[in-house]
């Protein structure tokens, strides 16, 4: 196996470090998955629905990367998988995300010590100056199913979520009054943000909001469509998805599958981000 890639864009590496530090707040455990095109970062959690993972998010090579160098498991199988712990690798790649860091070159190769480890050189801000840490990691394992793209779930209903900081905003308040918080969207452009306890009910409307047009089988069934459409997740999983407004999205959408599940959509350049919150029993 052998990887090597170099980034020399300033906005990618930053933008890196921040869905390195999105993955860091969801899961103590990633898998990377390299292939010739695309890195993925993938987590998998119990309790979603038909298997699918916690968080998948696609990244584009050419996007990313001025330099690559790949070489899979073998001709056939020409992929790697690396499992390996986020908030480590976040950690090294923090101070990248303030605006005032400079970062010109940021190498990320796969070397072999011990056992396989990630290795990343930065060039810093004085000439000549280089920072270099490695992190190890080791194969997943089984490479099938839980590590290939998910299906698109056949949700109840579809539609573009407010800019996120405004959402964040509004879960974070609702948090410390309850662990679970509904979700709910009808198909006339109306969200709910709810939230019920032995203290408190309290709802926050948004309404006109865009719905997403889907052009395929697993778009939303039919329905009334002044119905609202609910699924209950747990507020600090779905904080966790929140600081994702770092990324900068250009479009978030929100998938409900009622009862059952919230599918999440991020999309920003080249970068795609899909988040599934499997739902809780309302309280």
């Amino acid at each position: 196996m052998k990887f090597s890639g170099t980034m020399m864009e300033l906005g990618c590496i930053r933008q890196f470090a921040h869905i390195v530090g999105s993955l860091a707040r969801l899961s103590k455990v990633c898998v990377l998955r390299i292939t010739r095109t695309h890195l993925y970062f993938i987590i998998n959690e119990p309790g979603t629905v038909h298997r699918a993972p916690g968080l998948w998010a696609e990244l584009d090579l050419g996007h990313y990367f001025s330099a690559v160098t790949m070489a899979g498991v073998s001709e056939e199988h020409n992929e790697i998988f690396l499992e390996f712990e986020p908030d480590k690798l976040s950690g090294t790649l923090r101070h990248l995300q303030v605006p005032e860091c400079q970062c010109p070159t940021l190498k990320i190769k796969l070397s072999k010590k011990l056992s396989p480890c990630l290795t990343l050189e930065m060039q810093m801000s004085t000439p000549g100056q280089w920072f270099t840490t490695s992190q190890s990691c080791h194969s997943p394992g089984d490479s099938g199913n839980l590590y290939q793209e998910p299906e698109m779930p056949q949700f109840t209903t579809s539609i573009y979520l407010p800019p996120l900081k405004k959402v964040r905003h509004v879960v974070e308040r609702m948090k410390n009054l309850a662990a679970n918080l509904t979700l709910s969207a009808n198909r006339k452009g109306t969200l709910v943000l709810s939230i019920t306890s032995d203290t408190a009910s309290v709802s926050t409307y948004f309404r006109k909001l865009s719905m997403p047009t889907w052009d395929m089988e697993g778009g939303p069934s039919q329905g009334d469509d002044q119905q609202l459409y609910s699924a209950t997740v747990e507020i600090k999983k779905l904080l966790s998805f929140l600081a994702g407004e770092q990324i900068g999205p250009s479009k978030v959408i929100c998938n409900i599958v009622e009862d059952r599940m919230i599918h999440m959509f991020l999309l920003h350049d080249d970068v795609t981000l899909q988040y599934f919150l499997p739902a809780t029993r309302s309280t």
